[in-house]
């Protein structure tokens, strides 16, 4: 183990960092950003916003993303809402609300200083916003709405009834058009990143495939942006789109990229739930919806079965009210989701059965339609409704919706610094695809925000503290880097269409999805940790042994890209479930069943274990080597968190 390179994190008090970096930071001049080449991988909030601002300030920027269209980006599944500290309701809400909140929330395991900027940079994100043209929900008498979220006692969640996600893409995919009808912006669409190139140890270029053609591509530039997501398709049954993937960051990660927390998964407690083993895909229904649904179960397993309409008050268990009184449906999502868990495993679960047991709970909105009228939620919520009506074929405004935890986000991340630069010289990382503002839980509408707020207002006064001192245009893609790390592609696409075996890329997925649920899903222990870390070698020998991938590589062939996608996942695993076990309490969304209080709840290791766990690879079949970034908590006192 090793001490982390400079976190670069400026001296002086949390409320002044970002003001006084920006301006001690690097400035280029007009003129010469015209000479650097920003390549930026993702289409999605933070590369779509990071692409159209730099090369709005002048830039030459090439955007890269798998889908059609960047529009297509993942980024619109997110339906709830964004934060900002604005404090339009006269409730309390402050930017140090926020920052404290989001510290509190992560359960005390991420870094301050990024956390109070983004919760700073929050309140500019809705003007811009607006001002692209956002459709916010409004009140009567014009002003922007606001609604509560987990994790909070305040209404700071700004949102377009339950597509916000959606809205705010196009409002950065406008920017993005505008500026490649410009020509600042050279757009690839279905085109996937296979490989960092590095020259002189610092990230100059990426592989690339179409995926369309197959050809196999250089593209070099003077700095590298990865905007690519979560890892969330590891579990393979998650509310993340069926083509999310961490191939992007696992190939820079293997390039000298170090990967941090990535145990740190989040389990979203309002997903419809599963209906059998035939699904490759759950369905996420926004956490806004706690804010008027009641969460509860039968008291009594024997009632399971029953219409819930015929179920008494008297007879039901509204469990997060009864545990968490103060803040009730609205607790976080981790233990939100944990205490769901735990009612279906007493037996009271709700819903088909699946498997040995019934998996949901209800969210009921009787009380909110008699208390506010039927017209009221529809006007809130009514395209969620009709979503889950159509999935189910249940009426949720007559009958309680079903719900269960599911695979979300992820926490964890490559390891950046206060610049957004990882360990790696030149590239850098934004949105979901770092690990730096979440610690081991993200507050609900908090993923848009930081987004945003990575590819608006920070990486354009960051990255001139990298580009400045370097040659523009100096690595060209005729550089031998390139041709290695082509050749590295070539032969590795090679490799997995030669082995010509029996068993389908999803046969795989799917055996690795339910191993990492099992052992390193909602909750944790030593032993399925060690029983993982042996079964993940075993199907990572069989993968390259015995996986069909039909067609060729010089076509449109969906299954090879599957297949290199879940390769990288099976290698992941092992560095997910290694974090996993060497982290030896509970915080947030890892949960270790062996530490835990005498009621169920987290128990935190501070003397240990508070610091970021950053890993670095060390070469194929080897372990890779631990480093530690110590968190220092200045600003907020290191307490036990409690929402009760």
């Amino acid at each position: 183990m090793s001490s982390l390179p400079d976190s670069k994190v400026p001296s002086g008090p949390i409320q002044d960092k970002w003001t006084n970096h920006k301006f001690q930071s690097a400035l280029i001049n007009p003129k010469n950003k015209r000479r650097y080449t920003v390549l930026v991988v993702g289409s999605g909030l933070a590369g779509a916003s990071a692409a159209a601002t730099l090369s709005e300030l002048g830039y030459k920027v090439k955007c890269f993303c798998y889908q059609d269209s960047p529009r297509r980006a993942h980024s619109i599944a997110a339906q709830g809402g964004i934060n900002a500290a604005k404090n339009y309701q006269n409730d309390g809400d402050s930017v140090y609300r926020l920052f404290y909140d989001t510290i509190k929330g992560g359960d005390f395991r991420s870094r301050e200083a990024n956390v109070y900027r983004l919760a700073e940079v929050s309140v500019n994100i809705i003007d811009q916003c607006v001002a692209q043209g956002v459709p916010f929900a409004r009140e009567y008498g014009g002003l922007l709405d606001n609604r509560s979220f987990g994790g909070a006692q305040v209404s700071r969640t700004f949102y377009a009834a339950g597509q916000t996600g959606q809205q705010l893409l196009l409002g950065a995919y406008s920017a993005l058009n505008k500026q490649i009808a410009a020509g600042a912006v050279k757009m690839y669409p279905r085109t996937e990143m296979l490989d960092l190139v590095l020259v002189d140890g610092h990230a100059k270029g990426i592989i690339t495939r179409d995926l369309t053609t197959g050809k196999i591509e250089r593209h070099a530039g003077d700095a590298v942006l990865l905007c690519t997501g979560g890892y969330g398709n590891v579990f393979y049954l998650s509310t993340n789109a069926m083509g999310c993937n961490v191939t992007a960051t696992w190939r820079a990660h293997k390039r000298g990229a170090w990967f941090a927390n990535p145990c740190y998964t989040q389990i979203h407690p309002t997903c419809i739930p599963r209906s059998g083993d035939y699904q490759s895909k759950l369905t996420l229904m926004s956490e806004s919806l706690r804010n008027d649904g009641r969460v509860w179960v039968p008291k009594k397993a024997a009632d399971c079965h029953k219409d819930p309409n015929s179920i008494p008050e008297e007879d039901r268990d509204y469990f997060l009210e009864r545990k968490y009184p103060s803040f009730g449906n609205l607790a976080p999502r981790d233990i939100s989701s944990r205490a769901a868990k735990e009612a279906c495993d007493d037996g009271r679960g709700v819903g088909p059965m699946v498997g040995s047991h019934r998996e949901g709970v209800y969210l009921d909105f009787a009380e909110a339609i008699r208390d506010f009228s039927e017209d009221t939620i529809r006007a809130r919520y009514g395209n969620l409704f009709d979503m889950y009506s159509r999935i189910t074929g249940e009426n949720p405004y007559k009958t309680p919706m079903r719900i269960y935890p599911a695979v979300h986000y992820t926490m964890g991340g490559l390891w950046v610094d206060y610049n957004l630069m990882a360990s790696v010289p030149g590239l850098h990382v934004l949105g979901e695809a770092n690990f730096s503002d979440h610690g081991a839980n993200r507050l609900g509408a908090s993923a848009l925000m930081q987004g945003l707020a990575d590819g608006y207002f920070v990486i354009p006064s960051t990255l001139p503290n990298y580009l400045a001192p370097q040659v523009p245009g100096k690595v060209k893609e005729t550089h031998e880097a390139f041709a290695a790390a082509e050749n590295d592609v070539r032969e590795r696409v090679n490799r997995m269409l030669k082995v010509n075996g029996k068993r389908s890329v999803d046969s795989f997925h799917k055996e690795l999805g339910l191993l990492i649920w099992n052992k390193c899903g909602m909750a944790r222990d030593r032993a399925g940790l060690q029983e993982a870390l042996k079964r993940l070698p075993e199907i990572r020998a069989e993968f390259w042994e015995n996986v069909r991938i039909p067609g060729g590589a010089d076509q449109v062939n969906p299954e090879l890209e599957k297949a290199g996608r879940v390769a990288d996942f099976i290698e992941f695993g092992e560095t997910m479930c290694l974090d996993a076990l060497q982290r030896e309490e509970s915080c947030g969304g890892h949960f270790r069943t062996e530490y835990q209080t005498p009621d169920g709840e987290a128990l935190r290791n501070d003397e240990q274990f508070a610091y970021v766990a950053a890993w670095e690879h060390a070469g194929e079949n080897a372990q890779p080597r631990l480093h530690r970034e110590p968190l220092n908590f200045e600003n907020v006192k290191l307490s036990v968190r409690s929402y009760k």
